[in-house]
């Protein structure tokens, strides 16, 4: 299988990029090919200019890039998203990459007039992943905010595209917990990823 990761965290000291590690780690064990979209170390630019909005109107990208990843994702089989929450969604790389991404023309197209119907065009595309770390409670995070990274990520873009395999792993109350348990974490995930399955 071939999985394209869409990282995001500057700090290598992260656990995001513990998790990362453990994700490739449980990939590679079972043969899987990678393909690391690190946005930080490829210092992918998120901010949508004016010429990008009228490449957005005419479903042409300019931003060579959001070209290159365009060909990337296209060889994919699963999509895995990492990055952390802050204040209650993505960083601005992150949802740099959904706005300049996620696109018509690249990662849909629209199936009526009107363009309120979407069609996938990522067709090899089988499942997508979102693995998130935050300090909120799980329980805050539900009952306050409403899971607002599900809601933005797993049903306002994914869902609404069409692709139906989406998966949400979150990891919560990162900075409270013990050594001992980010380690559980960390195995859990490596062994998840070693028997993933689309």
């Amino acid at each position: 299988m071939n999985v394209a990761i869409i990282f995001n965290h500057p700090y290598e000291g992260s656990f995001c990029n513990a998790i990362l590690g453990s994700v490739t780690t449980g990939l590679k064990k079972a043969n899987h090919e990678i393909d690391l979209i690190h946005l930080d170390k490829e210092q992918f630019n998120p901010v949508m200019t004016a010429n990008d909005l009228k490449g957005f109107r005419d479903k042409k990208a300019i931003d060579p890039k959001v070209l290159e990843y365009k060909g990337r994702i296209e060889r994919a089989d699963h999509l895995i998203f990492i990055f952390p929450i802050w204040w209650e969604l993505m960083p601005a790389m992150t949802k740099g990459f959904v706005d300049k991404v996620i696109f018509p023309g690249i990662a849909y197209d629209y199936t009526n007039a009107g363009n309120t119907r979407m069609k996938p065009l990522w067709t090899k595309l089988k499942g997508v992943t979102m693995i998130t770390t935050m300090n909120t409670p799980k329980f805050l995070y539900w009952g306050i905010f409403g899971y607002a990274i599900k809601k933005a990520m797993m049903l306002g873009t994914f869902w609404k595209i069409g692709y139906k395999n989406r998966k949400w792993i979150t990891f919560n109350k990162v900075k409270q917990v013990s050594k001992e348990k980010r380690e559980k974490w960390l195995a859990k995930i490596e062994d998840k990823f070693e028997m993933l399955d689309y």
